[in-house]
């Protein structure tokens, strides 16, 4: 059985050293490494040092900020990308005037309540989520559904998802 991912050490001792080692000024000194996790002293960072220090990450590296923290997720691995194909290639049959542009970074104003449709498929539970209809930086709507399932991504994304080819990605 695979660990979920509050089980897995989000980094390794070398990997934490590299970024310090790499590290603007302004956050080197903030970091620390305990418990296998990223952790930043004295409070949170701010937008622009964290997307300084996420540039010079090493490879094996990928931040995130998250409400003004630091995390550390998982480098995406050859399923993620087989998976990011597949939706673009759904995207692209069903909407070709969409722009999609993958893995890129974001900054919005608020906790995610710019984005009117954000999907997340959770290769640990082997579902789909569809967070739509945000209001006051929370989304009224979040229902999942497991692989397999016909899912309609609603507007202005208005795509229908046949997500049964995502079983061949499940951990």
């Amino acid at each position: 059985m695979t660990p979920s991912t509050e089980e897995r050490p989000q980094m390794s001792v070398e990997d934490f050293e590299e970024l310090v080692r790499r590290a603007p000024e302004t956050v080197r000194n903030k970091l620390e490494f305990l418990g296998g996790k990223l952790c930043v002293r004295h409070g949170p960072i701010d937008v622009e040092d964290f997307e300084e220090l996420a540039h010079v990450a090493p490879e094996t590296v990928a931040l995130e900020f998250v409400d003004g923290r630091l995390e550390v997720k998982p480098v995406p691995d050859g399923d993620h990308g087989e998976i990011i194909m597949w939706l673009l290639r759904q995207c692209m049959q069903q909407r070709s005037e969409l722009g999609l542009y993958p893995e890129q970074g974001l900054v919005i104003p608020g906790y995610r309540a710019g984005i009117p449709v954000y999907l997340l498929v959770d290769r640990d539970n082997d579902t789909l989520t569809v967070f739509s209809d945000p209001h006051d930086g929370d989304y009224r709507q979040s229902p999942s559904h497991a692989y397999g399932a016909t899912v309609t991504l609603p507007a202005p994304v208005a795509i229908t998802l046949h997500t049964e080819k995502l079983k061949d990605y499940a951990h």
